[in-house]
């Protein structure tokens, strides 16, 4: 099981009522709660580990985890509020401002944290959940817990809106990076950190704290994938954009999830991919994640639609 560590929200995104006003209409998402979609509807058992409310809000979240076979038995329940994540987009590209005071997701803490069993073979992080607290610290420190036995897998996600302290939460995903074995990360969080040289100058400083696998992607350019062994370019689908919410969290889910189909979800495997066995797991994120910016919201892809 890949189990996916992270928030679950409400997207509300830009629409027009019947008489050209404009709203806002209410869509499931989250970037690990998108990861946790993707990867499941591609065939891999998966988990998710998050707090949902009971809420109406609450009600559509669940009902999208469990319509697309998410394992809910690490999930915690409360009758906190839901996150709201209002979006506005230009060109195509997402916007977010979020609403998540005291909320289900938010409140989570370390004692939340749960026991895992054997079945669990990889962990996915990322997003806001790691930049509020008490339910950043969680999450920090079931990676820390588990990073020793487990592959962990790190999207830092960054939303700069959201972020009140941009000093502590580098700090953060700096001990994070040193705990993960694979980073994904887009070229634009990468200019956040504000990191000195080129983009294959970072990700080598990167792979020398710790990780076996640093991912930038680029859009439509497609992603770069460096190991200590190899530097590999994939381009990416070239598809009509509706828009590109969800595409980033899609590329995760099916990264592990084609990892895990072909049996490399272990820490010794992803130390020594070959550049073919890399290859191809990028050149199947990449394709799911241009079926999902070729749709409106976040709807990854269900298997039967890859081929």
């Amino acid at each position: 099981m890949i189990l996916c560590c992270g928030e679950a929200l409400i997207d509300m995104l830009p629409r027009s009522t019947i008489g050209g006003e404009p709203a806002f209409s209410p869509y499931a998402g989250g970037s690990v709660f998108n990861s946790a979609i993707a990867a499941a509807r591609l065939g891999v058992a998966c988990g998710f580990f998050t707090g949902l409310s009971d809420d109406l809000f609450g009600d559509m979240l669940r009902a999208k985890l469990e319509e697309s076979h998410v394992d809910l038995r690490h999930a915690l329940f409360s009758s906190r509020p839901t996150t709201l994540a209002f979006v506005t987009l230009t060109d195509g590209q997402a916007d977010y401002r979020f609403y998540d005071e005291n909320t289900a997701g938010r409140m989570i803490t370390a004692s939340d944290i749960p026991l895992l069993g054997e079945d669990v073979e990889a962990l996915l992080f990322g997003g806001i959940s790691l930049v509020s607290e008490p339910c950043g610290s969680a999450y920090e420190a079931l990676m820390q817990r588990e990073s020793a036995v487990r592959v962990t897998m790190l999207d830092p996600n960054i939303r700069p809106a959201f972020i009140g302290d941009p000093q502590a939460h580098r700090a953060r995903i700096a001990r994070m990076i040193a705990l993960a074995d694979i980073v994904k990360i887009s070229a634009d969080d990468l200019a956040w950190f504000e990191e000195p040289g080129e983009m294959d100058e970072i990700a080598i400083r990167w792979l020398d704290r710790g990780p076996r696998l640093i991912i930038i992607t680029d859009g439509g350019k497609g992603a770069t994938a460096y190991s200590k062994d190899h530097r590999i370019f994939v381009p990416a689908h070239p598809v009509q954009v509706v828009d590109t919410v969800g595409a980033g969290d899609t590329f995760n889910g099916a990264l592990l999830a084609a990892l895990s189909h072909k049996g490399h979800l272990s820490k010794s495997t992803i130390a020594r991919q070959d550049a073919a066995a890399l290859k191809e797991a990028i050149g199947f994120a990449a394709k799911a994640a241009a079926v999902t910016v070729s749709r409106a919201g976040a709807n990854p892809p269900w298997k039967h639609e890859l081929g």
